[in-house]
């Protein structure tokens, strides 16, 4: 019987389990541990960040349904790897945590054959001074309890342009080398439309502040799309919602610090400057976990299994080159530990081998750029693909690896909400092909520009709307729920 650990139950990490579960069924031991016992689908915190939903309408708690598929569930959280074992321990295991309260604080050593590190990246607000959401004006849309805190600010705001007070909105990244402006991006449009839907505008100022070079970056280094018929690229894309609403920008901006009234950024050109808000919603950086691996020793060996940044290494190269020499093939197909193949790391775990963005320095010398995403879609090819390698290696005794997704061959889609509402909602259905462009391939575009394309309009609201239940239906493990592409 093979032993097969998951860290974490997001959306690499729950697919992999129930994949893990209908290949391998209740043959093999299959345990998820994560610090959490809820599944939340994060695309629709934005929507609790607005008052649409509530935090109920996008989260499950996940015990009953691995209960019922025979996966053992741990709430706990890793702190060391012991990939070779120890003196005592002659094989693979991740020392947990607990953080339930029945056994809180206590720890465990969880023997493995094959280990998926799913955990997903820590929201680093103590590396931007200051921005800690729930206090003082600041929000977050990272979590749906920090949506649910983000909802209550946001209705205070609501009040006090009510009564005739002048708000000031700034949303966006809030870190020099922050990810995920797609969301930000969605937050932003999402709280325009609420203030409009109630008439308000006249009291709000709405801005977007981001480290991108240009808007429609959104860490991919922007994409030429169809759109319409024509061509066009997601800078002028993202720039036409913008000025379509009135929202300003702020780009080329590295947040330093926040307080409860001001932000402090730096731009690329070396000013240190100040933005005034009432209401700051900012996307943080992104980190590994702090884990620390050992060998059978007790020797330090991190740096076999994690980059600088505390991510995991996986199958990518590493190699330090020039932004004119970055390809396709420096991106990783398996998300297999080099030094021990039978570690895995999907989703945002990994750690990329490079932004994808070119990256950019201010004056001082401070990188201001937007990192690589790998949120939503990838997470969930990246997670099935490493489950559907490791039920072949059990099933078979080989170690060969046949199935691979490499992000510099991998389309994906997006639908990018404007605003909610069944009649009055709007959205962009925006698809990329490949996620990392492959200027060898497509010399004119980056990408497959037949497959490349964005579309705005009361459809895209109502597949956006759509896609909540049938994801969540799927994350559920409702009938036939693999029928559902990820």
């Amino acid at each position: 019987m093979a032993k097969i650990v998951v860290l974490g139950a997001g959306v690499a990490g729950h697919t992999a389990a129930s994949y893990l579960q209908r290949g391998l069924g209740k043959d093999h031991q299959i345990t998820v541990i994560s610090p959490s016992v809820n599944y939340q689908w994060i695309p629709s915190n934005i929507w609790v960040g607005v008052g649409r939903m509530t935090a109920e309408e996008i989260k499950f708690d996940l015990r009953p349904l691995y209960k019922k598929w025979g996966i053992e569930f741990l709430q706990a959280k890793a702190i060391n790897f012991y990939p070779e074992g120890d003196t005592t321990i002659h094989e693979g295991y991740v020392e947990i945590e607990f953080t339930s309260k029945e056994k809180l604080g206590e720890l465990q050593k969880v023997p493995y054959d094959f280990l998926i590190n799913a955990t997903g990246p820590k929201l680093n607000f103590g590396a931007t001074e200051g921005l800690l959401p729930g206090t003082g004006n600041i929000a977050s849309v990272c979590t749906f309890s920090h949506a649910t805190e983000a909802w209550q600010l946001l209705q205070e705001k609501l009040d006090k342009m009510q009564k005739g007070e002048r708000q000031v909105f700034v949303i966006g990244t809030g870190n020099p080398t922050a990810t995920c402006q797609g969301a930000a991006f969605e937050y932003i449009l999402n709280v325009d439309f609420e203030i409009k839907r109630r008439g308000l505008e006249k009291y709000a100022e709405v801005i977007w502040i981001t480290n991108e070079y240009e808007l429609g970056d959104f860490g991919m280094g922007g994409a030429f799309i169809k759109k319409g018929g024509f061509i066009t690229n997601t800078k002028l894309f993202a720039e036409s919602y913008f000025v379509e609403r009135n929202i300003t920008w702020i780009k080329r901006a590295g947040v330093k610090k926040i307080d409860d009234h001001k932000i402090y950024y730096e731009n690329l050109d070396g000013e240190f400057l100040e933005q005034a808000y009432d209401f700051a919603m900012l996307i943080p950086g992104f980190s590994g976990h702090g884990f620390k691996a050992f060998d059978k020793q007790g020797n330090d060996i991190s740096d076999k299994l994690f980059a600088a940044n505390g991510l995991m290494k996986v199958d990518a190269d590493y190699t330090v080159k020039p932004f004119e020499e970055w390809s396709i093939n420096d991106w990783p197909e398996t998300y297999q530990n080099p030094s021990y193949p039978n570690i895995f790391a999907p989703g945002i775990a990994f750690a990329p081998p490079h932004s994808i963005s070119k990256p950019m320095k201010s004056k001082n010398g401070t990188p201001i750029f937007a990192t690589a995403p790998r949120t939503g879609m990838p997470s969930g090819v990246m997670g099935k693909v490493t489950a559907e390698n490791v039920i072949s290696w059990v099933k078979t005794g080989n170690p060969e690896i046949k199935h691979k997704a490499c992000m510099g061959r991998m389309g994906a889609a997006c639908i990018v909400s404007a605003g909610y509402g069944m009649t009055t909602g709007t959205a962009a259905t925006m698809t990329v092909s490949p996620v990392v462009p492959d200027w060898e391939k497509f010399p004119d575009w980056g990408r497959d520009i037949n497959t490349t394309m964005g579309e705005p309009g009361l459809a895209g609201h109502w597949l956006k709307w759509a896609m909540h239940y049938m994801f969540l239906y799927k994350a559920k493990g409702k009938p036939f729920w693999w029928l559902i592409p990820e």
